[in-house]
């Protein structure tokens, strides 16, 4: 059966877990998400905002 995707389990383990799945990772796997990230930080910092403010 496949794993769940909820973590019901304490931030200190769930932590150890995502450290562990990342160092599984290759160089090139790692820089591909870290590039990803970075994108989607740049596309959230510039999106058009869809309520302006009104003043």
């Amino acid at each position: 059966m496949k794993e769940s995707n909820f973590n019901h389990d304490k931030p200190k383990n769930i932590e150890a877990k995502r450290i562990a799945e990342i160092k599984k990772l290759t160089y090139a796997e790692r820089l591909q998400r870290f590039l990803k990230l970075m994108e989607l930080s740049y596309a959230l910092k510039n999106a058009p905002k869809v309520y302006p403010n009104k003043k």
